[in-house]
């Protein structure tokens, strides 16, 4: 089935009416297919989940780390790094090391989270091997070539150049977080800003693959058609000789929430919008009450038909979409409601999302507002788990944040399991209240700089500044 087909059957089954649910129904819940979980002699974590429907392999290898690793003033640093592991590798250069890949039909990308560097990719089930020897490539046998690194970097800061120019609100969140998290790892923009990129160097990349790539800080999760004693042979085969890391794994700080609010305006001149996110601490990963924080965010800024859309969009007609997000990590991450408006509007727009934060939490949500948000979710669920690649990625994440098969495997019982009082428990503890908020604005800054003075103490930089923090 091709990938357009994919996307065709998930947008039609979006479409059906989810299924009635009663408190305890297990039938609600994604059956998660059968998998072992093995660990090699030098560390390294194998998931196999054989999956012969189709005959494709995908693989998703977790490097914990990630951007919380960047070293001070060099955010993106991982980023690059995470990026060089596909730009030749082994016996291969980057024409080369493209093109047997594209031949092969399959695909292999890098990238760095938060938290992790993730190498994930997909091909057909007989060219397996190549697949493992490719990886095997990247990750232990990396050219990082100078020229390359120099050509890449120079280009992810005009890539950035050229966001602030078209779509700067794509950089809220960068924003956001460096006035939220202060010196927190969580501050740090995963790509990087423009000053950070440029202080770079190449042997920055080289002592973050030597310092913090090992065996034991990975996880290798492969799903899809192909023999389990098999593929466990040609793994230890191909990543049996991967060292440890050096290093032990640095725990990573708990952020405390800002009290009161802090504003930052971003200036950029002749905009005929603003943006805006209004953000402060929320929870882990692991936060118990996940089933309720889904509906209560679902309903709150999680669809097109939640709270803040009928609010703003609906009723005031100030805008297109608005919406709510909780980024959560081994420890809590943010919470933030993000939207935009005419720069005329700049404040009225976000007045009436506080108050909307307010009305959450201090009336909670009505009984027919919850059905209609478990119902949302018992529905969409199940789509994020039909393929091969999606359990791949999956059970990385599960294993990433230490978290059960029954996170994913009882998730729609625990659905159907929530009652208002457990609702109003979550948003009293999990949504900050709107006294208390990071306020970043990306607008015209002559034009807005009266009104939003009323939000709170406002701080000022240029969207020209080639960093994310005044």
């Amino acid at each position: 089935m091709t990938r357009g087909m994919l996307m065709l059957a998930a947008g039609l089954l979006a479409t059906l009416p989810a299924m009635a649910a009663t408190p305890g129904d297990a039938h609600v819940n994604v059956v998660v297919p059968a998998h072992q979980n093995l660990v090699l002699p030098n560390g390294l974590k194998l998931i196999l989940m054989p999956r012969p429907d189709l005959p494709l392999v995908a693989f998703n290898l977790v490097l914990r780390g990630g951007a919380r690793l960047d070293p001070e003033g060099r955010e993106g640093t991982a980023a690059l790094t995470a990026d060089l592991l596909t730009y030749g590798a082994g016996s291969r250069d980057a024409y080369e090391w493209a093109d047997t890949v594209e031949g092969a039909g399959g695909n292999l990308d890098a990238g760095a989270q938060g938290e992790a560097i993730l190498v994930r990719g997909q091909f057909l089930a007989r060219d397996g091997n190549l697949m493992l020897q490719l990886l095997a490539d990247a990750v232990l046998r990396p050219h990082f070539a100078a020229d390359d690194f120099e050509k890449l970097r120079d280009r992810r800061i005009e890539e950035l150049k050229a966001i602030k120019d078209s779509s700067p609100e794509a950089l809220l969140g960068n924003y956001g977080r460096a006035l939220l998290f202060g010196t927190h790892a969580y501050a740090r923009a995963v790509g990087g800003s423009e000053a950070s990129l440029a202080r770079i160097t190449h042997d920055d990349v080289s002592h973050l693959y030597a310092s913090e790539f090992g065996a034991d800080r990975a996880t290798l999760v492969i799903a899809g058609d192909f023999v389990p004693a098999q593929m466990q042979e040609t793994v230890a085969a191909a990543f049996g000789g991967w060292r440890r890391a050096p290093q032990a794994l640095p725990p990573l700080a708990e952020p405390q929430r800002i009290k009161g609010r802090r504003v930052l305006l971003v200036d950029a001149p002749g905009a005929a919008q603003s943006y805006f996110w209004l953000g402060n601490v929320g929870v882990p990963r692991r936060y118990p009450q996940r089933a309720a924080l889904q509906i209560s965010n679902t309903a709150f800024g999680g669809r097109f038909g939640s709270m803040l859309n009928q609010e703003l969009r609906i009723k005031a007609g100030l805008t297109y979409s608005a919406s709510s997000v909780f980024t959560r990590g081994t420890v809590p991450g943010d919470f933030a409601i993000s939207s935009f408006t005419q720069t005329d509007n700049t404040a009225k727009a976000i007045e009436l999302a506080l108050a909307t934060l307010a009305h959450l939490r201090h009336d909670g949500l009505d009984g027919a507002t919850l059905a209609s948000a478990r119902a949302y979710l018992l529905g969409q669920y199940p789509l994020a788990f039909e393929t091969s690649a999606h359990w791949a990625a999956a059970l990385g994440d599960l294993d990433l944040y230490d978290l059960p098969d029954s996170y994913i495997g009882e998730f729609g019982t625990a659905l159907t399991e929530i009652d208002a009082a457990a609702v109003s428990a979550v948003i009293a503890s999990a949504y900050p209240d709107a006294d208390n908020l990071a306020i970043v604005i990306i607008g015209d800054a002559a034009k807005v700089r009266a009104a939003v003075a009323k939000l709170g103490p406002v701080t000022e930089m240029p969207l020209s500044a080639a960093d994310f923090r005044p």
